[in-house]
């Protein structure tokens, strides 16, 4: 083989098992009849939406033709196609404008992934071993058929479950259709670090079960509680160019950035003030506040007009107690105390958020992952009104007739899944997503029959018995109306930029299919994935335009305008009271509060198979390839830890190794540990490789939603190796080598 020959060969996609052997080419791989629509160095953009996150960015694909290797009728072999070479954000795309973060960028590498399934798989081992072998779409596709006529036989179908991905869309209209039609509960939305405390307390203040989207770039003062909103939260593409207008887009006018959480993100390392605040007491921080501005009488004129007025502000702060009394128990020495955050500070950024009007104020992430999490929430949000933020310029805004994520009480669900027999994965893997100690690995030992839809063999569909893999997102109709990022509705709606390279298919098609091959027919409303996807919004998209704004519909819960009526059920509803946040573990025995933390790169763990995002660097400790713990200098010379050790982080619920980074961002009484990685399978690049601290969380939740309390943790720390691994004697014994992964 001479080398202009093996440079072609090894352009092929995928082909590293092709030429294993490379003596003579010519007479091993057969070269197929190029596609017909392949236009030689021809270079197209051809638009779609990014999948990894929520938030619905509309991105263009450089699409070029190339040698990739496939099957066709059997025979292996080669193929000129059109395929998608780089992803960029759409300029055009009211989300992304242009933008596009690093998952966003290296998801063009799941349809090029090595270890993604390439024809539908039947489980040939155990459960749980991700043993499966290749077989048919005929034989696949008639195998779940039958599971759903032995239930309806019997008159079980309310035993068959879905499991998704949280999200909005027709997708998940298309799978609550299929269940109710076919007599099946609702599908139930998994997201481990899910949002739904917001969203109950802004339809209780505002009139919408959503997520706001703020208007940043015209703010002049911004006060962040925990959300990081520049890194993971929300919709980070659009809140970082809004940001960036903030800070440079008008002249002689830099807006203010305060950042309230006890542990820096890549958010709080941007702000030009960083508050650490006791966790679980964002919310007093808020209300203290807005009690200077009350007693001080600040309060804006600006909140006196329109929508944003008088009726906002009695509707929001009706929902905190005290109020009425001028908030008396939240004087900045009493905040002072609860919080640790000093009075003569308290005092300063009520000034400040007064003065640099127009303001507004975020809440997200580890402050409503506690107990008390909805209080939290319901206290910012009665800032916002009081500040005069809503519904104004530089402040927040409902995108009225949006869609919004779907997700589940935990626990309900997952007691829910102890009755089924049959179960339908979309795109979820609640067994790394769930702590070890809501039980739902026992849970799924015991359901008779799972079925999952998806690209990959990960935690969860290892378990399963037939995988019916899915066409990527370049090779799919794709849709989106994300919920937030743009103050108008964005609906999106773009087609397949480039054809399959496997035997897979849309999974709304195999669904169409078996509803309509079932004994008695599941009719659904659409009849292809394209009628699913164009069917959420009054006119398609263009190739050359994707996107197409909206006004309101309707007026549901989630659309009504702010300040309309509420249900007679959120009227009587009870002020709520501050209260001290929950820990599950004592704290004597276990005196640090633990913080698992989503990372740009991995998200909630889904992004932890793309080798792009495992070489990283983590953008505040260079980390990458790895998990590890941070610890507070303090912390560290007081324990005898020092950088790279490896530490053991024990809960009440199991333990984990990593090594020590020193890390000056974090409090004295708190250890933090970024998620993503710790996956029992989960392709080549994820599997076995550091550890999932979700895994050691206690099973505690926010009370009136019965979200996860991913913050409510408490652990114990201790030093059981060196950088090297080596050993060191702990409480009278020698503790094992820690495997190299968890190093």
């Amino acid at each position: 083989m001479d080398r202009r020959d093996f440079i072609k060969l090894t352009a092929i996609t995928g082909t590293s098992a092709t030429l294993a052997s490379c003596g003579s080419p010519e007479n091993q791989v057969i070269r197929f009849i190029p596609e017909d629509d392949v236009v030689p160095g021809i270079a197209e953009w051809k638009p779609s939406v990014c999948p990894m996150c929520s938030a619905g960015c509309g991105v263009t694909v450089r699409v070029m033709d190339a040698d990739v290797d496939t099957v066709r009728n059997g025979q292996h072999g080669v193929v000129a196609m059109a395929v998608a070479k780089k992803i960029e954000g759409d300029a055009k795309h009211a989300i992304s404008r242009g933008g596009l973060c690093a998952r966003g960028q290296a998801s063009i590498q799941v349809t090029y992934h090595p270890d993604r399934l390439r024809q539908p798989m039947k489980r040939s081992g155990p459960r749980g071993a991700g043993t499966f072998s290749e077989i048919g779409w005929d034989e696949a596709i008639n195998e779940l058929v039958a599971k759903l006529d032995e239930l309806a036989e019997n008159g079980d179908q309310k035993s068959l479950a879905f499991v998704t991905r949280a999200r909005s869309g027709r997708r998940f209209e298309l799978l609550a259709e299929f269940a109710r039609r076919f007599g099946a509960s609702s599908p139930i939305g998994f997201e481990p670090f899910g949002d739904d405390v917001l969203r109950r307390a802004n339809a209780l203040s505002f009139g919408h079960a959503q997520l706001p989207t703020f208007d940043l770039a015209n703010a002049r003062f911004v006060i962040a509680f925990g959300a990081d909103f520049l890194g993971t939260w929300n919709s980070p593409v659009s809140q970082s160019t809004d940001y960036g207008a903030m800070r440079q887009g008008h002249p002689q006018t830099r807006g203010k950035f305060v950042q309230v959480e006890p542990r820096m993100s890549l958010t709080g390392a941007n702000a030009d003030e960083w508050v650490p605040a006791k966790p679980g007491t964002e919310g007093v921080v808020a209300l203290g506040l807005a009690h200077v501005i009350l007693k001080q009488n600040l309060r804006p004129r600006r909140g006196e007009r329109g929508m944003a007025g008088t009726e906002v502000l009695a509707t929001a702060t009706a929902l905190i107690d005290g109020w009425t009394d001028g908030l008396s128990a939240y004087t900045p020495d009493r905040v002072e105390q609860i919080t640790g955050v000093p009075a003569k500070r308290i005092d300063r950024l009520a000034r400040e958020l007064v003065e640099f009007s127009p303001a507004v104020a975020i809440v997200g992430g580890a402050p409503l992952a506690h107990t008390n999490g909805l209080f939290t929430a319901l206290a910012v949000n009665a800032l916002n009104a009081l500040a005069g933020s809503v519904d104004q310029p530089g402040g927040l805004y409902f995108a009225r007739g949006a869609g919004q994520a779907r997700s589940a009480n935990l626990q309900s669900a997952v007691a829910a899944l102890g009755t089924a027999r049959a179960l339908v994965l979309d795109d979820a893997n609640p067994l790394h997503g769930l702590p070890k100690a809501m039980g739902f690995r026992e849970t799924l030992e015991k359901i008779p029959f799972i079925a999952s839809f998806g690209s990959f063999v990960d935690d969860t569909s290892a378990f399963a018995d037939l995988i019916l893999p899915e066409h990527s997102f370049l090779e799919s109709w794709v849709e989106s109306t994300p919920e937030s990022g743009s103050r108008e509705v964005v609906s999106t709606v773009a087609g397949p930029v480039m054809k399959p390279l496997h035997l897979t298919r849309e999974t709304a098609d195999v669904l169409i299919e078996i509803g309509g091959k079932l004994k008695s027919p599941v009719a659904l409303p659409w009849k292809t994935a394209e009628e699913l996807a164009k069917s959420g919004q009054s006119s398609v998209a263009s190739p050359q335009s994707p996107v197409v704004p909206r006004q309101a519909q309707g007026d549901t819960e989630q659309s009504r305008g702010v300040g309309s009526p509420r249900s007679s059920a959120e009227i009587r509803r009870a002020a709520v009271a501050y209260s001290e946040p929950r820990f599950d573990g004592d704290s004597a025995t276990y005196p640090f509060h633990f913080l698992p933390y989503e990372t740009v790169a991995f998200g909630d763990g889904s992004a932890a198979h793309l080798p792009w995002l495992q070489e990283l660097p983590d953008p505040l400790t260079s980390a990458m390839w790895s998990s590890w713990v941070e610890l507070n200098p303090q912390t560290a010379a007081r324990l005898g830890v020092a950088e790279g050790d490896i530490v053991e982080i024990s809960s009440s619920q199991g333990s984990v190794r990593a090594p020590a980074v020193i890390f000056p961002g974090i409090a004295p009484d708190m250890v933090a540990m970024p998620v993503g990685q710790g996956h029992e399978q989960f392709t080549r690049y994820a599997s076995k490789r550091g550890v999932n601290p979700i895994a050691i969380l206690a099973p505690a939740t926010e009370p009136e939603t019965g979200a996860l309390a991913w913050a409510a943790t408490r652990v114990k720390l201790a030093r059981v190796g060196g950088p090297d691994g080596s050993l060191i004697m702990f409480a009278g014994e020698m503790r094992e080598r820690p495997h190299e992964h968890e190093r």
